[in-house]
């Protein structure tokens, strides 16, 4: 595709568009599609067609309320339904030249909607993840022609460093000094690859973002690609993400066609191609030496660094990994500059974060708010607060590797440097809310048993202290454990942390000592030895 064949495409496709008088999107993401939201999908069509309205009916990614789903939309978010059954078709469809049918309706100028600031987000809800034309009458791929056309790979990697946008996968590191690393290793074959393999209990944000917008990443991807010198990039996957990956691969075929990916791309000497590789679900191989394991068929286990991936990663070359929201922050920072992104957030944490939001909470789904917003704003603006009148207890974020974080510190500042001073970390972006009836102690139990099968059993603090752990902590929950038992625990979390080969281990303790930290009575009131509230 020449570079002026891509605005006519998108003039065409917004013209066509255009010619509807109205637009239905159902949403078919993964939670709806749970709900029957493909047969919905399918009975507006039938039901347009029957009444004979001029109108698109449009598969769309997630609207972000996962837990009013199934979701519909009119015109781009003009009235939103919620909840839908196909029995409410033939009304919603009766009412598009009149009221819309309000008991359905919910309203799209609460926190829950206001409070977001959506970039990587930006296009769900509105574009049909399956068209290709869609994506580019949004603007889809201006990004890669201007990098290709007006920058020099250096001025790209300058703007992403520029940007302040740091990796969306957990570590926080600077998305921009790791593509500079990269370019800057000689070698004739250099590779990228983006990190879908998101497997922390309550997290699904990557998820999403591969069903809804697929091209948004192949675009990060692609950029990357042209930046540091590589011509060939994979996706890294879950295979328990079927929708995802059947979404990635349709896309890499229509960028295909479209000569958006392959040999000369924009007319310019810049080759790259994508392919996808499929993990079998183990934790670990979000780590990026045990995922390039995988890609390389080899089992997914960690190995010893440095050598760090920049300069021997896939098949000893150099090799760029970020993981699908660090990709999909990219277009939007070379389509409006690094000094724009920068503005976003807070001084170190720049732009925004998707977080996943699940457990007891009223507005269950997805959110993307600016780095520095609260965490009491998140919960009870944004999340609507507690159902059934309990009270806040703690967050987790971070997932297994992350911590719990009480009510005391709501006014904290969602950013890294924030949450790792409490005894948590950012992560992928899960946030797993309790109440007053949640033991804090079983928490910690239940991401020490996800630690402990999950572990690949490569060191031995890894493999057999997070199983010493677990016994303690179930010792501990049966009335079995003495405070000589409780420093022991302390003491494993410390060994386990400082001497583990790779992130799973060093994070693992996290959950008991953050618990440990803010609810320690709660150990304490389960020892055999336990003092009496009444005698301390």
């Amino acid at each position: 595709m020449e570079s002026h064949e891509l605005d006519d495409l998108a003039v065409r496709e917004r013209t066509r568009q255009g010619e509807y008088a109205h637009q239905i999107g159902v949403c078919v993401g993964s939670g709806c599609a749970s709900s029957r939201s493909q047969q919905i999908r399918a009975a507006f069509d039938a039901e347009v067609k029957k009444q004979g309205h001029h109108c698109r009916v449009k598969g769309v990614g997630c609207m972000g309320l996962c837990g009013a789903g199934p979701m519909v939309s009119v015109d781009d978010d003009a009235v939103l339904y919620q909840q839908i059954t196909e029995e409410d078709v033939p009304r919603i469809v009766a009412s598009l030249e009149s009221e819309p049918v309000a008991e359905l309706t919910i309203a799209n100028d609460t926190p829950f909607f206001t409070k977001q600031v959506r970039i990587v987000r930006r296009n769900a809800g509105k574009i049909d993840p399956d068209r290709i034309e869609d994506y580019i009458a949004q603007g889809g791929y201006g990004a890669l022609r201007k990098a290709l056309t007006e920058l020099t790979p250096e001025e790209v990697i300058d703007e992403i460093r520029s940007s302040g946008l740091r990796g969306r996968g957990g570590a926080g590191y600077p998305t921009g000094l790791k593509w500079s690393t990269v370019s800057k290793m000689k070698s004739p074959q250099k590779y990228v690859i983006c990190n879908g393999d998101e497997g922390d209990p309550g997290a699904f944000m990557d998820r999403s973002v591969m069903e809804s917008d697929p091209h948004l990443i192949l675009e990060g991807m692609a950029i990357a690609g042209y930046a540091i010198g590589a011509t060939q990039g994979y996706v890294y996957v879950r295979a328990e993400y079927p929708l995802a990956i059947e979404r990635l691969k349709n896309a890499i075929k229509q960028a295909r066609k479209y000569e958006l990916l392959g040999e000369n791309i924009f007319g310019t000497d810049f080759d790259f191609s994508i392919e996808i590789r499929l993990g079998a679900g183990a934790f670990v191989c979000g780590e990026e030496t045990a995922l390039i394991a995988s890609i390389e068929g080899k089992r997914g286990s960690p190995r010893p660094r440095p050598p760090y991936p920049a300069e021997s990663g896939l098949w000893g070359k150099p090799t760029l990994i970020n993981n699908v929201e660090t990709f999909a922050n990219i277009t939007a920072i070379i389509e409006n500059g690094s000094s724009w992104f920068a503005g976003i957030g807070t001084e170190k944490s720049a732009g925004t974060k998707i977080f996943a939001l699940s457990g007891k909470i009223n507005n269950i789904g997805l959110i993307e708010v600016p780095m520095g917003i609260s965490l009491g704003e998140i919960i009870y603006d944004i999340g609507g607060g507690i159902p059934d009148g309990h009270e806040f207890k703690a967050v987790q974020t971070g997932g297994p590797s992350g911590g719990c974080i009480p009510a005391v510190h709501l006014e904290v500042s969602v950013d890294y440097e924030s949450l790792k001073t409490l005894g948590s970390i950012m992560g992928s972006g899960g946030m797993i809310v309790m109440d007053d009836t949640a033991s804090m102690v079983e928490v910690a139990r239940y991401f020490m048993e996800f630690s402990k099968s999950e572990s690949c059993g490569k060191c031995i603090p890894c493999r057999v202290g997070t199983a010493q752990m677990y016994d303690l902590l179930t010792q501990i929950v049966n009335g079995e454990a003495t405070s000589a038992d409780l420093q022991l625990l302390q003491d494993l979390c410390e060994m386990v942390r400082d001497t583990s080969l790779c992130g799973l281990g060093q994070s693992a303790p996290n959950p008991i000592l953050s618990t440990l930290r803010y609810f320690r009575q709660e150990y304490e009131a389960l020892l055999i030895d336990a003092v009496p509230v009444e005698a301390k």
